[in-house]
């Protein structure tokens, strides 16, 4: 009996949808799921008929596979992963490739591939963007680990891909877990540009008094302008024009407003915070899915703290597209990038990654959940600048922000004075406004600081440090 090209350890939706793609790309699998109930299920349905065999134990699992073999493991990260990696090894041989396809902490998988590949295993940590339908038609897939290793399943993840015009959605990422640590970015500025859309729909709502279709019409223009074809506002205008099946009003309106999140948002926002950099459109679509769930404490506020009137202000109409709100969203969906970026550059750096960011540009147009049409331009950027210190400084992008920051501002302050927040639409104009201003106050904030701690400052004028006896 031939052995299976491919293995795969747990037979969730994604994990389905993953050995499915590979079955129908040529790759012969074998499946084991923690319940054997599940497996069997799967080859008497989705599985049956196609070059899919199911395997009770790990070793009768890891026996039915080539050499070398290629494992992929769709499992809960964490102490499960773990868990599967210490109940397989005994049954690996060198030269055998263990694959974590799940959102793992970057840092775990570093240290999984330090202690895998000193056992002569091979060890990847690879992202895997496009949820259930993207696993099945073709993701985005980010691996890192040892350039050998990802040498070792190329042929099979090429494959298994989205393919765009330049060729299919995965590239070896880097060493350790830059793999993962791409994916962690990637969710990072999915979560900014999930709540800039949200916002959009809110001020829409609360302001001109739009009805699900109307908005939904707005985002179908949207998604055909350059700024905004992308997947997520592709599905803003499925979710806006969905109906309620009991009385036929807007589904949307029936859901509960308590967002959840898996924890990479929080990992994105941390990382930024160690390597110094600046991401708050992020950290505020973060911090508004924290406020979210706060939803008695927000009902009880209601009744307690005067709401102020909303006004009306220029928002735009649907037959131009609601031209003022839409460069809003333009700009704060450029600064998710732009952080986004910002953070995988730095972090390049600090942990000698060697990140190629138009690759990863170019990865991220086909199959992820982020795709969209402004990803060819941040290729393009990087392209023509590898050095480039941030997208808001390439031609077309500062182009944009000359263009449409008196919208985005006038959009900020009509939402202020209308008591609607708006936070990644206000921590977008701050940042830009942040990053256009040479001279900004923390030259107080470190005349404070040396006054109450000696901490010492730099001057503009001489060269320092200095220290100034404030209290005399």
């Amino acid at each position: 009996m031939s052995k299976a090209h491919f293995g795969l350890i747990g037979l969730g939706v994604m994990g389905e949808n993953l050995v499915l793609n590979a079955e129908r790309n040529g790759f012969s699998s074998v499946v084991y799921n923690r319940t054997f109930s599940k497996t069997e299920s799967f080859l008497k349905g989705r599985g049956a008929g196609k070059s899919i065999i199911g395997a009770r134990s790990f070793k009768e699992f890891v026996d039915s596979l080539e050499r070398p073999r290629r494992i992929l493991m769709m499992i809960k990260a964490g102490s499960a992963t773990d868990a599967v990696i210490d109940e397989i090894s005994p049954y690996l041989e060198e030269g055998d490739l263990l694959i974590d396809g799940g959102n793992s902490e970057f840092r775990d998988t570093e240290r999984r591939v330090s202690q895998l590949e000193s056992r002569n295993f091979g060890y990847i940590g690879m992202g895997v963007s496009g949820g259930s339908k993207g696993a099945l038609e073709g993701p985005s897939m980010m691996p890192g680990g040892t350039k050998s290793s990802y040498e070792a399943i190329e042929s099979l993840v090429s494959k298994m891909a989205a393919q765009v015009e330049d060729g299919p959605c995965v590239t070896y990422i880097g060493p350790g877990g830059s793999g993962h640590f791409v994916k962690t970015v990637h969710n990072g500025i999915e979560y900014g540009i999930e709540q800039i859309l949200s916002e959009s729909y809110d001020l829409m709502k609360r302001v001109s008094g739009m009805k699900g279709e109307q908005m939904a019409n707005v985002m179908a223009q949207w998604n055909r302008t350059e700024e905004l074809t992308s997947y997520l506002v592709e599905i803003t205008e499925v979710c806006l024009r969905e109906k309620d099946t009991n009385d036929g009003e807007d589904l949307v309106e029936k859901i509960m407003d308590k967002a959840g999140q898996k924890g990479t948002g929080l990992w994105t926002v941390s990382s930024a915070l160690e390597l110094g950099i600046s991401v708050p459109t992020i950290y505020a679509s973060l911090n508004a899915r924290v406020m979210s769930s706060l939803k008695d404490q927000r009902v009880k506020a209601e009744s307690i703290i005067k709401n102020i009137p909303v006004i009306s202000f220029n928002l735009g109409t649907v037959d131009n597209g609601m031209e003022p709100l839409m460069d809003a969203v333009v700009l704060a969906t450029i600064c998710s990038y732009a952080q986004g970026m910002d953070l995988l550059k730095a972090a390049s750096e600090e942990f000698k990654y060697n990140l190629s960011m138009p690759s990863i540009a170019k990865i991220w147009k086909g199959g992820c959940i982020i795709r969209s049409s402004l990803l060819s331009r941040i290729q393009e950027a990087y392209n023509n600048n590898p050095d480039l210190l941030n997208l808001l400084l390439d031609p077309w992008f500062a182009d944009q922000v000359n263009r449409k920051l008196t919208n985005l501002s006038k959009v900020v302050s009509g939402a202020a004075q209308s008591g609607i927040p708006v936070p990644c639409l206000s921590s977008s104009l701050d940042y830009i406004n942040s990053y256009r201003t040479s001279r900004l106050p923390q030259n107080l904030v470190q005349a404070m600081r040396d006054c109450f701690g000696s901490h010492t400052y730099e001057r503009l004028d001489m060269k320092g440090p200095y220290h100034t006896d404030w209290l005399k």
